[in-house]
């Protein structure tokens, strides 16, 4: 079915399989409550821990070190992606979630007792471990939960959990180092993490899931056509009446295989590309031994990864993942999106900062714009790919984000803070558009017990884009600045300077102010570029329609 069909999954009239009941949807919202409790680990988790650096640095020590208290969570939370995503669809949600949230619990605890640096990011990469399954597990739930027409009413609900993160995390953080002790920003998880526990182990209940072994037979008989099955099911009576007492035993369970070997490659393929990506740059230059080192081995670990995917009976990351235009197109774009997501929340408080002198909290609210209008925009674009369908939706939202990147570099110098808050807020609403119709879109694409590992390959190309923005959009910076000031460009000691203006004439503190302005109008050019790249996949690779499975294809928990 695609979704040109008059009645698309979700869509139709009141059945039993699209229009819960009222007790369906009572014993729905406590483990909807569990979903945005877990959620919002995940989010609290970097806006909480960035603004205690100080007085973590200055109980444990490490300054040199400390920007892996980020990069370890980030490095662990991706390369975990794709595994968990394989063993949601191998063992089910349930066991996956509840594990990842022990885990990340753990992890949190163990960042409590950290004695000195070096134990808090070993401790941190433990949390990106839980952190893994979290994210994953969670998107692929929302979709097992909710019908095609009410899945943006679950995934608004989670982005406004990342809103909310967004904006309480930062105070929450500076609250508890500031009053009380910096530990207690890991402490605090416990109690959310263990209702969230609670409400899961209560209220989930999964589906039987069908044998590994058995889906290609499944597959075979839908294909055969009703006179196969007949077939089938006259040929199993007979080889009942012939059996015996003994054809009525129950055939042994087949043995789940777990591509171990794949999950490793992956992992140490992943944690090679990121370490290079993140430190590259900032803790080495990009052409020294140590870049092209991690660069040259993540190449022959990528190299390898693919030999064993190719010959592992179950792999972690299957073929059928590329070989499928509407997941390929939307892995492209949303690995885009994490390019082009770059640009806002890296760059926009060093501008508005450094060029428009605003505060931190101020700063932080003129980011926040955008947190706003994406949750709401998600939420009512389900009116909008009903009509219209999922490739355009998306396409007409990167399309206004395009527009809206590109007219960053047009902003006056120094300019008033409403009008990037304002560009923010249309960028918001516009990549609501663009995100939440494919993410939707590709999960209805998909049967239940291949949604976990689509589901994982989507967010983990995004984490990639993301780490791949960071790495780029911060050469691109520091060129800019290297070529209007001289010297090698260092964006963080430039924002640092003009923190003391007091310390700079009144001409010089003018000219460093246009030199980042510069940069960062470049870096929003970076962005464009890669909103052009995502709606270039949309146009090229995304069929015109994708194709909806029947609702009753793609089932999960009641």
């Amino acid at each position: 079915m695609t979704e040109s069909s008059p009645t698309p999954a979700g869509t139709a009239g009141p059945t039993a399989s699209t229009a819960p009941d009222e007790g369906q949807a009572s014993r729905r919202r406590p483990v909807v409550l569990a979903l945005m409790l877990a959620m919002g680990l995940a989010a609290l988790d970097g806006t909480i821990v960035s603004t205690a650096v100080p007085q973590i640095v200055g109980d444990l020590g490490g300054l040199s070190v400390f920007s892996w208290l980020f990069s370890g969570y980030l490095l662990a939370v991706t390369v975990t992606l794709p595994v968990y995503g394989k063993l949601s669809d191998t063992f089910g949600r349930k066991p996956v979630l509840i594990a990842g949230t022990v885990l990340f619990l753990v992890g949190s605890l163990l960042c409590a007792a950290a004695w000195d640096m070096a134990s808090l990011i070993a401790f941190r990469v433990v949390q990106g471990l839980g952190g893994g399954a979290l994210q994953g597990t969670v998107q692929t739930l929302a979709a097992d939960l909710y019908p095609l027409k009410e899945r943006p009413r679950i995934q608004a609900r989670l982005s406004s959990v990342w809103a909310a993160s967004s904006v309480a995390g930062p105070a929450a953080g500076g609250l508890l180092a500031g009053y009380a002790d910096w530990r207690w920003i890991f402490l605090i998880n416990l109690p959310v993490g263990l209702l969230a526990l609670w409400l899961i182990h209560r209220h989930l209940v999964e589906p039987a899931r069908r044998e590994p072994a058995r889906r290609e037979q499944a597959g075979a008989e839908q294909a055969g056509g009703a006179g196969a099955r007949g077939e089938g099911a006259r040929g199993e009576q007979a080889r009942t009446r012939a059996g015996g007492p003994g054809s009525k035993r129950a055939e042994p369970r087949a043995r789940v295989r777990i591509d171990w070997a794949g999950a490793l490659a992956i992992f140490a393929t992943g944690a090679l590309l990121l370490t290079a990506l993140v430190q590259g740059g900032v803790a080495w230059p990009w052409l020294s031994a140590p870049s092209l080192g991690l660069l040259g081995g993540a190449a022959a670990l990528g190299a390898l990864t693919v030999v064993i995917e190719r010959r592992a009976a179950e792999p972690i990351i299957p073929g059928w993942v590329w070989r499928r235009r509407t997941i390929a197109a939307v892995n492209l774009s949303l690995g885009a999106l994490g390019l082009l997501m770059v640009a806002p929340t890296v760059f926009l408080p060093t501008y508005a900062q450094s060029v428009l002198g605003l505060g931190p909290i101020a700063a932080g609210f003129v980011l926040s714009a955008w947190t706003l209008s994406w949750p709401i925009t998600a939420a009512l674009s389900n009116r909008v790919y009903t009509r219209i369908g999922f490739r355009l939706t998306a396409v007409l939202g990167i399309s206004l984000a395009l527009i809206l990147l590109l007219a960053f570099p047009f902003l006056p110098f120094p300019g008033e803070p409403w009008q990037p808050a304002l560009l923010m807020l249309l960028l918001g609403g516009a990549l609501g558009l663009f995100q939440l119709p494919l993410l939707v879109g590709v999960q209805s694409t998909v049967p239940y017990e291949e949604r976990g590992t689509t589901t994982a390959s989507v967010l983990f190309c995004r984490q990639v884009g993301q780490s791949l923005g960071a790495a780029l959009f911060g050469a691109v910076a520091n060129g800019v600045l290297a070529a209007r000031l001289g010297g090698t460009g260092d964006l963080d000691a430039l924002a640092r300077s003009l923190d003391d203006p007091g310390s700079l004439t009144a001409e010089a503190t003018d000219h460093l102010r246009r030199a980042v302005d510069a940069a960062v109008d470049y870096v929003y050019l970076g962005a464009a570029a890669a909103a052009a790249l995502a709606l270039l996949a949309l146009l090229t690779l995304a069929p015109r329609r994708f194709p909806v499975l029947e609702e009753g294809d793609r089932r999960g928990p009641e």
